[in-house]
């Protein structure tokens, strides 16, 4: 944890920490009610949180309960792709993309447009065009779909997937990289810009999660365009991850990266192979990577349900084939600072409180411990936030295994995550205090 603050007095300190606990209080209850749901506690964080959505199951009750009670941003997950809207040249349809944005419209949530130009799921009439040809087509499709939906669209992918994986940082062969050169990419964007000036335009690929050859491509090519005046807004980063390819180390220090050179960073479509605590503990970094960037805006999970993701053999999202809220759920949930349980409403709960004791002082440090404690229900795990004051910082922590946002710490089981109803167990922490003697902040306790 880096903290860099001007030092107080510990009497401005003192009367700092007052003020925000009476702010606090004031606001405790309505946050706690409010953000108990991905996109609640992601808007709490200024954030989005939303899914894939697909326009076929929408008439499923569970599949669209769920949607409506958890996200707060919709991507169409294959309706607004080339071959959805435009299966031949100038004849455009749009009856599913209408009906996921209408949906989501009407649920108040927002909608990210995916995607303009892309080298799969094209007709097969793109690529049998001459240069000119397809340089006048591609134009025309973006004008025609953006135009459709101007005044609707968050954010769009104007152009997907364009660059090769592995270590050469070259572009992908397709009809447009083949036929028009690197300049498609750029002439893509112009056209998206005219098509819709207040829309996010987005450029969204994947394998650039970590800093690599090929993220280190698409970074030079946003640098670019930056520099030139190219409108490009935003980045999004796919996140598809398993055990061959997790979660990298690096994923916050290349998410800033790209902010820093003035585009907004968003998770497009996270998914994360697995189950149980390792599946949640990947959930809960690429969500704290996310808060950890001031220009991370917001985070997409690939599909509602395991049982129609594309990798549903690897149960990758954070709700089962029954819809019912899983560990990686409670992970995030807990990660974005909300309070509750997934599940159909009146479900989940499990529930766990958390309390602070200083258990050794000295001048320049203390120990503290938590300890928390089920409620009138059995737990199998926990997850308890802690604020500490700047410039504080935490040398050592056990009995729990910590994330980070700024200076908000997130504890999670390293063992202890099973308890019985009202039953205890405790974590702690050994901190310096750099001049300050406030006492850390309990945020509140997520049981599961």
């Amino acid at each position: 944890m880096r903290m860099t603050l001007l030092r107080l007095s510990r009497a401005a300190a003192a009367g700092l920490v007052a003020a925000a606990a009476l702010t606090a209080a004031a606001h405790s209850a309505e946050a706690a009610e409010a953000a108990d749901t991905l996109g609640s506690a992601a808007a709490a964080q200024g954030r989005y949180f939303g899914t894939a959505v697909a326009a076929g199951h929408l008439g499923e009750a569970d599949y669209a309960a769920t949607l409506d009670r958890e996200f707060n941003s919709a991507t169409p997950e294959n309706e607004m792709k080339w071959d959805a809207t435009e299966p031949s040249r100038g004849t455009f349809t749009f009856s599913a993309a209408d009906r996921v944005v209408d949906h989501a419209r009407a649920q108040g949530m927002d909608v990210r447009g995916h995607t303009l130009v892309w080298h799969s799921q094209l007709p097969s009439w793109v690529g049998a065009l001459g240069a000119a040809d397809l340089r006048a087509a591609m134009n025309d499709h973006i004008d025609q779909v953006m135009g459709r939906y101007k005044g609707q669209i968050h954010s769009w992918d104007v152009v997907n997937e364009a660059f090769q994986d592995g270590g050469s940082g070259a572009r992908r062969s397709s009809p447009f990289q083949d036929k028009l050169g690197d300049g498609y990419i750029e002439e893509a964007f112009r056209a998206a810009r005219a098509a819709d000036p207040a829309a996010k335009l987005c450029y969204n690929d994947y394998n650039t999660d970590g800093v690599n050859a090929k993220s280190t491509a698409v970074y030079t090519m946003v640098k670019d365009f930056k520099a030139r005046g190219v409108p490009i807004d935003c980045v999004g980063f796919q996140g598809h991850f398993n055990s061959n390819s997790p979660v990298p180390a690096d994923l916050r220090a290349n998410l800033q990266r790209f902010a820093d050179l003035g585009v907004d960073v968003q998770i497009t479509e996270l998914d994360i192979e697995g189950s149980g605590t390792a599946q949640a503990d990947a959930y809960a970094r690429v969500v704290d990577a996310c808060l950890a960037v001031d220009r991370c805006t917001g985070i997409t999970v690939w599909g509602v349900t395991d049982k129609y993701s594309w990798r549903s053999g690897g149960t990758p999202l954070l709700f089962d084939g029954n819809y019912d809220a899983k560990p990686a759920y409670d992970a995030v949930l807990a990660a974005l600072g909300g309070d509750g349980g997934g599940g159909e409403p009146g479900e989940g709960t499990a529930t766990c409180t958390a309390t602070y004791t200083r258990t050794a002082d000295w001048n320049s440090g203390y120990n503290g411990q938590i300890t928390v404690t089920a409620g009138s229900e059995p737990i199998s795990s926990w997850a308890a936030t802690v604020t500490f004051a700047a410039p504080q910082q935490v040398q050592a922590t056990w009995n729990a295994t910590p994330s980070w946002s700024g200076n908000v710490m997130t504890a999670r089981p390293s063992w202890n995550g099973t308890l019985a109803a009202g039953a205890s167990t405790s974590f702690g922490f050994t901190v310096s205090k750099n001049g300050s003697d406030a006492a850390p902040v309990v945020g509140g306790c997520t049981a599961s």
